[in-house]
């Protein structure tokens, strides 16, 4: 497996694993709209936020059969990263972990515990105070995840939705 950064090739993949966390989205079938591509680029471009990836080999993703064994590694779990500032925590940023998604015929590999070591691990390196997350209220296997992975519920959240 490799982890590493999402490049703009991984978009579609990545918006598959976030359209349906069920059923296995094939990225090919995925329209990546406007609004998509002006998220990733400036995700891509703010020091702050990252998309990371996990894939089941060392390919880019790109099709071009440049894997040593002639294909390419599929992506097979994300995250996105936000570091955020603040003046609690001694000044250290803290890291929001957010679309955290394994594709659906590979979960039960420990596949999501590694990502999320990775991701911690990340934060770690770069100071990180702490790491945090929300999961919606319905996901309560996703609740148990987090919790074996040893996050606390230690706050309650709140949303205002700004659309319709």
């Amino acid at each position: 497996m490799n982890f590493r950064e999402a490049t703009r090739r991984d978009l579609p993949a990545v918006l598959a694993l976030l359209a349906d966390e069920d059923e296995v989205v094939d990225p090919a079938s995925v329209v990546v709209d406007g609004a998509s591509e002006r998220a990733f680029a400036s995700i891509a471009a703010d020091a702050r936020n990252e998309v990371l990836v996990l894939t089941d080999g060392n390919g880019d993703g790109d099709g071009d059969g440049g894997d040593p064994d002639g294909t390419d590694a599929v992506v097979i779990g994300c995250l996105q990263l936000t570091y955020i500032p603040g003046l609690g925590q001694n000044g250290r940023e803290r890291a929001l972990v957010e679309a955290v998604r394994v594709r659906a015929d590979r979960r039960g590999e420990g596949l999501g515990a590694e990502l999320m070591r990775l991701a911690v691990a990340r934060a770690r390196e770069r100071g990180c105070g702490l790491v945090q997350l929300t999961s919606n209220k319905r996901r309560t296997a996703a609740h148990r995840f987090y919790e074996r992975l040893g996050f606390a519920r230690s706050h309650e959240g709140f949303k205002l939705s700004l659309t319709d």
